[in-house]
């Protein structure tokens, strides 16, 4: 069953299209992953599922509910983790959670019992009488999570969760998210620009300006890489790649000072690369396929070459958005 359904959605800011006639569907109970660099309309596929934003065309459904013209609806079947922490600093762990199980008429005789289980779920209930300013970076994201599971919505949204985190500070959160489908029948739909966070992911859909240009599951996309990535560092690089384009005759690409091409069995190629490139070989490296090369392969670039990009004047629009058309 199709929980999150997106038909021909778009959204322009101006002259800018952030998201391009887009169409995807997401399985109840998965973690879908919504990939791409800064600026590839992320977050603004996000903002429109979420009621924050009105597309300019197309129609996207929460639970069956029209996210347009039935916002109320939509609302209650989502949870949300932004980008920027939205926890009143000045509450201790516990009152940010009562505080939002109030605001969506959690039933007052299970509101101590969730907080409580949600705060277990996410090993924060032994702190949960400090204050959120005391907090770590990744305390707070774990609490921005049982926060949005409160009031039991069938759709729990995480726009880049681990951002600004450090790497074991991430993969402790994703210790807990990877669980939330199986303990808590929830359905996550995670914003990401690291590659190797998508692995967990059941199904993944490539955004890259404004359009769609992949989707599938991890290991399918990685099959679009044709093979295994050899990457080699030579004296010459210009000698080296004409070597072994005419050896194995296939192309080779070149990226900061580094050879890098596909093979179905990289490991047998390798020591036919150095005897024929020979003495100017500095090191060789062997890669099985990433998202990051599919990613490479489709786009020609790297996910995180991308900088300065319109996901500013995006979220710009956004905060200027929220400002003149509080919906509540």
């Amino acid at each position: 069953m199709s929980l999150i359904k997106v038909e021909n959605l778009s959204k322009q800011f101006g002259n800018l299209t952030a998201v391009n006639n887009i169409s995807f569907e997401v399985t109840e109970g998965t973690i879908f992953g919504f990939l791409g660099p800064n600026g590839a309309g992320k977050t603004t596929t996000i903002n429109i599922l979420c009621t924050l934003l009105a597309p300019t065309s197309g129609k996207t459904y929460i639970a069956g509910h029209d996210c347009l013209k039935e916002p109320s609806e939509v609302r209650k079947n989502i949870g949300i983790v932004f980008q920027d922490t939205t926890l009143d600093k000045d509450l201790t762990a516990y009152e940010n959670l009562m505080f939002h199980a109030c605001l969506y008429d959690v039933k007052r005789s299970v509101i101590k019992e969730r907080i409580n289980d949600a705060l277990n779920f996410v090993g924060l209930f032994e702190r949960k009488d400090d204050l959120v300013k005391k907090y770590s970076g990744g305390m707070k994201r774990r609490l921005e999570v049982a926060r949005g599971m409160i009031h039991r919505p069938k759709v729990l949204f995480l726009d880049e969760p681990t951002l600004g985190l450090d790497p074991q500070t991430r993969a402790h959160l994703w210790e807990f998210i990877i669980e939330l489908p199986k303990k808590h029948n929830v359905t996550v739909f995670m914003t990401t620009h690291y590659m190797e966070e998508a692995e967990v992911c059941n199904n993944i859909a490539i955004i890259d300006n404004g359009k769609i240009i992949a989707a599938g599951t991890p290991e399918e996309l990685k099959k679009t890489v044709g093979g295994d990535v050899i990457y080699i560092r030579t004296s010459d690089n210009a000698r080296a790649k004409n070597e072994i384009e005419k050896l194995f005759n296939l192309e080779v690409s070149e990226k900061d000072n580094e050879l890098f091409l596909t093979a179905l069995r990289g490991d047998a190629c390798i020591p036919e690369i150095i005897k024929a490139v020979g003495e100017t070989v500095l090191s060789v490296r062997l890669q099985r396929p990433t998202l990051n090369d599919a990613f490479l392969k489709m786009t020609g670039r790297q996910i995180r070459e991308q900088n300065g990009s319109p996901e500013d004047t995006i979220k710009e629009a956004v905060r200027s958005y929220r400002r003149r058309h509080d919906r509540g």
